[in-house]
């Protein structure tokens, strides 16, 4: 994607820390987006390409034939062919027609000049699951072992880290004090005296949930149109790689020499639709959203058994899952490599809380056909 310069650091390799006793060496480099080099990339590209734009927000959308109108705040009217909802999880425009019943990951973050840290430096810490630094704390460490959070860490040298706590998934979210709570304790623990903090951010990101209705006439990409990923809360680098397809999408039927007068607004809309939400990307999703749902129902011990068994899948499963690299049938088969993987207490475990998950899945992909 050419995006490679807006990446302001890499480490070569990351670590798992499943228990105090046991811990994951992943082959496998990570970077960090620098957020300001990368919009600011995007909009050089926009201003190269003749892209105008307008600062005011949309209060109304009217749909005729062969075309829209949007009722700006400040009295502008804009024209469009087609009207693409980027706004996220507000969405403003993209209309839903099921109950809205997401998973919430939860995090606070920091990047901290701190006096020193006990990480290497050449691996991010990708998930740290150990508790050790809550044995002080009876309470926080029960409300851990029913929900559990774990940190994240990019370490940029020996005293410039990023840290987060994360609640990977839960529903209703974990409230933004607790988070910051366990955060506090783990640090105090690994001996981490943080003397200034040059960023912060409080993320809530909501996890799977219903699509949006397909097609309908306002096209979405991002949060607005369903493309976290269900598991992960993963979104940019699946965003990134629609964009391409939405507008190439779009170009397709509206670009050329093509007389306009006489296109169907709703036609374009659902083709774009087709072209961004596939039957094997709502396939995907939808195992995905199997996945949250177990994820879901797991204490701090099931959340340890499970990445165990995760992590020691064959790169090419974990690797895909993680990226949205997989589809049917790859990720029936990624299922049974990780049931083969799992302790014993773990496949009960996942039998007892995933058979009406996988129920449900089974029974959505059996009624969605094109």
């Amino acid at each position: 994607m050419d995006l490679l310069d807006c990446l302001d650091t890499t480490w070569s390799g990351a670590v798992v820390y499943i228990n105090e006793n046991s811990k994951k060496d992943l082959d496998r480099p990570y970077g960090r987006v620098n957020r300001k080099q990368l919009k600011s990339k995007m909009m050089q590209k926009c201003i190269l390409n003749g892209v105008k734009f307008h600062q005011a927000k949309v209060i109304k959308v009217i749909h005729e034939e062969t075309k829209s109108l949007l009722i700006c705040n400040d009295g502008v009217t804009i024209q469009a062919a087609v009207v693409l909802d980027a706004t996220g999880f507000s969405r403003c425009l993209v209309q839903y027609d099921k109950p809205y019943n997401p998973g919430y990951q939860v995090a606070y973050g920091i990047v901290a000049e701190v006096e020193e840290h006990p990480f290497d430096i050449n691996k991010m810490v990708f998930m740290d699951w150990r508790d050790s630094h809550l044995n002080n704390n009876k309470k926080l460490k029960e409300r851990n072992s029913r929900i559990p959070t774990f940190l994240y860490a990019m370490p940029f040298s020996s005293d410039r880290i990023f840290l987060e706590e994360t609640s990977l998934v839960a529903r209703p979210g974990l409230p933004m004090e607790d988070i910051q709570e366990r955060m506090e304790a783990r640090l105090r623990h690994l001996g981490i005296k943080v003397r200034s903090i040059g960023e912060d951010e409080y993320c809530v990101i909501p996890m799977g949930g219903p699509l949006p209705v397909l097609p309908q006439r306002v096209v979405g990409i991002g949060g607005t149109a369903g493309m976290v990923h269900p598991s992960t809360g993963y979104m940019v680098a699946r965003t990134l790689a629609a964009a391409p397809i939405v507008a190439n999408s779009i170009v397709k039927y509206l670009g050329g020499d093509k007389d306009l007068s006489s296109f169907s607004g709703n036609a374009i809309s659902e083709e774009v639709w087709k072209d961004l939400w596939p039957i094997e990307r709502r396939r995907q999703r939808e195992f995905f959203c199997f996945g949250m749902d177990i994820l879901l129902k797991l204490d701090l011990e099931g959340t340890r058994r499970f990445f165990n068994a995760f992590f020691d899948l064959e790169p090419r499963y974990w690797h895909g899952f993680l990226s949205s690299r997989l589809f049917l049938p790859d990720l029936i088969f990624f299922g049974l490599s990780l049931f083969s993987h799992a302790s014993n207490t773990s496949r009960i475990e996942i039998m007892a809380k995933g058979t009406l998950p996988l129920v449900n899945m089974i029974n959505n992909l059996v009624k969605d056909r094109d």
